[in-house]
């Protein structure tokens, strides 16, 4: 062989390995991005589970924030370059090693023990068996995961997942039907109390006893004081209350849109005749687990980070909901629609139905500001995205500029809506802020 058919050989030899490793480096990057497309949708079936059960906005974040810290555990603790989340939990949890399966299959662990956990914890989790199986036969025929691999690799995750429910028993939510049961004030003026149309007792009152992840306490970051109740004109509680109905008389058609894509009350009623239907709606963080995996899409983020992503958020949520509630049945403040009916026009009506529990602050202002502030630490500050969360239920898809532009408007839909005053929403924003600031800053600690 001469010296030019040795290097044309040569030549020919490092093409072919090159062109092999990017065709394998592709091959691996797109079934990482399946594997995380499988993710996100395994991550709706617990939504769905929710909506069956009309689990409460609180209990709902609860729900996700532990399932999806068992996706979490069962890659963290096979990657050492992933944040040791737990660990820096307010009580680290007692989790100890699980041997790996010979062949390890992470996609797969992952996804299985979150639907395990959901499995396991949620009221009807019995539902989600079925979409165990599935994604058995989905890794079976996509990912080549053979028959004998499957059932080590299932009770794996399920050894994860089994710790991840016994840590979730201590956290205060089974002791909740003990504690004493919230009784509407009957003699302070300006309190909360059930309103039309099925007057539903308050939802979660203890609330603010459920163990935290991040947050020290319950009442870490206590908003300021909400406006003294007063019927006095001229006065700033009686000011916004005159807003309200305001603002209700000249609704504009986008701002009537806006009240209705970002509703998400689980408790939402209708009449038809003598009949009373219920109308399902996803929870407040359903709507943000709905837009992290949005994002996580449109980044082509890695299975990794996708399962970083949504951990992240449900942790947050759960933290941001204990912080919210612990203000609620503190200031136990009046909604809109009583005030009116009482002190202004008996016959008023909100846009949207009024949530059984108190007003101030206002929930959505709260968990949607959180949100923000922890998806715009991961995937930018002017991260552009199309919402679509709510084309399940029959609502047009919203364009946001960002994460931040997203939450204003979650925000002041409240308004629109008619079941928040504004000083409600402000206070909740600032709440909310202060809770995603101070997580995300914990998370940069870690890296």
């Amino acid at each position: 062989m001469n010296q030019v058919q040795s290097k044309f050989c040569l030549m020919k030899y490092f093409f072919s390995i090159s062109f092999f490793l990017i065709l394998t480096t592709h091959l691996f990057a797109q079934r990482d991005e399946q594997a995380a497309a499988q993710f996100i949708q395994s991550a709706f079936h617990l939504s769905e589970v929710m909506l069956h059960d009309v689990a409460s906005p609180p209990a709902a974040a609860r729900f996700y924030a532990y399932s999806m810290l068992s996706a979490y555990e069962v890659l963290q603790r096979n990657q050492p370059d992933m944040l040791a989340l737990s660990k820096n939990f307010h009580v680290v949890p007692d989790f100890f090693e699980v041997s790996l399966p010979t062949k390890f299959n992470p996609a797969f662990c992952a996804t299985y023990a979150m639907l395990e956990t959901g499995r396991l914890i949620l009221p009807s989790g019995y539902m989600l068996e079925e979409k165990q199986l599935e994604l058995i036969k989905i890794f079976q025929k996509n990912y080549k995961l053979n028959v004998k691999d499957i059932e080590p690799n299932r009770q794996y995750a399920n050894q994860v997942a089994a710790q991840i429910v016994a840590h979730a028993k201590k956290d205060g939510y089974f002791s909740l039907s003990i504690l004493p049961r919230y009784k509407p004030s009957t003699k302070e003026v300006g309190r909360w109390y059930p309103t039309p149309p099925e007057y539903m007792s308050a939802v979660e009152p203890q609330w603010k006893t459920i163990r935290t992840f991040f947050l020290d306490s319950a009442n870490q970051f206590v908003p300021d004081a909400p406006a003294p109740f007063s019927t006095e004109k001229g006065s700033s509680f009686f000011n916004q209350l005159e807003e309200v109905v305001a603002v209700a008389k000249n609704l504009t058609p986008e701002q009537k849109a806006i009240a209705g894509f970002w509703d998400c009350n689980p408790f939402a009623v209708t009449y038809s005749g003598h009949a009373a239907m219920g109308v399902k709606k996803i929870s407040p963080g359903g709507h943000w687990i709905g837009i992290t995996g949005i994002a996580c899409r449109k980044a082509n983020a890695s299975l990794q980070k996708t399962i970083e992503a949504h951990a992240l958020i449900a942790l947050s949520l759960h933290d941001a909901f204990v912080s919210c509630w612990h203000e609620k049945y503190h200031s136990d403040r009046i909604r809109p629609e009583s005030a009116i009916n009482k002190y202004v026009d008996e016959a008023w009506r909100p846009l949207l139905q009024t949530p059984p529990f108190p007003e101030y602050t206002s929930g959505h202002s709260v968990i949607s500001t959180t949100s923000a502030e922890v998806l715009s630490y991961l995937f930018g500050e002017n991260f552009a995205y199309v919402d679509t969360s709510e084309e399940y239920f029959g609502l047009p898809a919203r364009s946001f500029k960002s994460f931040r532009a997203a939450s204003q408007e979650a925000a002041i839909s409240r308004l629109y809506g008619g079941i928040h005053f504004r000083d409600a929403i402000e206070a909740g924003q600032r709440q909310g802020e202060a809770i995603g600031k101070y997580i995300v800053d914990k998370i940069k600690k870690l890296n």
